[in-house]
C-alpha cells in the first residue's frame, strides 16, 4: 500500500514535466520594429556585419596519414598562391591527422605537407564559390631509403 502510494505521488511530480516536454515549441515571433533603432545600435549592427564579414568563404580541409595509413597528428600544412614563393597559411594537423583553413575564393592554391623524414607532398586546390570546400588526403611516404636486405 505504502508503495502505491509512493509511486502515485511520483507520478503527479513528474506528470507536468512529461505533458510540457510533448507540447511544440511555438515559432520565433518575427516581429519587424515600427520605429528605426537608435543611431547607437545601427553602428554596433553595421560593425557586427563587419566583423561577421571577414569569415573567408572557402574551406580547405583534409586528413593527413603517415605510411601505416594511421592518422598523423602534428604535420605541418602549408598554403600559397599558385605561383608564389611566400606562404599566406599554415597550421598543424590535430590529434586525428586532420586539419581546416579558410582562404578567399577565385584563386588557386597550393596546399603543401611537410614531415621531418617524410617526403613533402602537394596539391593544387581552386577555390571557387562553385564548391563551398575542398577535401584532400594526403599519405606521406618516408624519405629513408629501404637496403634491399633490410625487412620493412
Amino acid at each position: 500500500m505504502r508503495s502505491l502510494i509512493t509511486t502515485l505521488f511520483l507520478a503527479a511530480l513528474v506528470w507536468p514535466c512529461i505533458a510540457a516536454a510533448q507540447l511544440p515549441v511555438p515559432p520565433p515571433s518575427q516581429e519587424i520594429p515600427a520605429t528605426a533603432p537608435p543611431h547607437g545600435s545601427a553602428q554596433e549592427s553595421s560593425s557586427a556585419n563587419k566583423h561577421s564579414s571577414k569569415l573567408l568563404p572557402f574551406l580547405i580541409l583534409g586528413t593527413v596519414f603517415n605510411e601505416h595509413a594511421l592518422a598523423f597528428p602534428g604535420v605541418e600544412i602549408k598554403i600559397r598562391r599558385k605561383g608564389e614563393k611566400r606562404f599566406r597559411y599554415d597550421t598543424f594537423t590535430n590529434s586525428r591527422g586532420e586539419f581546416a583553413i579558410r582562404v578567399p575564393d577565385g584563386i588557386e592554391y597550393e596546399v603543401v605537407v611537410r614531415e621531418k623524414h617524410y617526403k613533402e607532398q602537394s596539391q593544387l586546390v581552386t577555390a571557387s564559390m562553385a564548391d563551398v570546400q575542398k577535401r584532400l588526403t594526403f599519405k606521406l611516404e618516408s624519405s629513408k631509403q629501404v637496403k634491399a636486405g633490410d625487412s620493412k
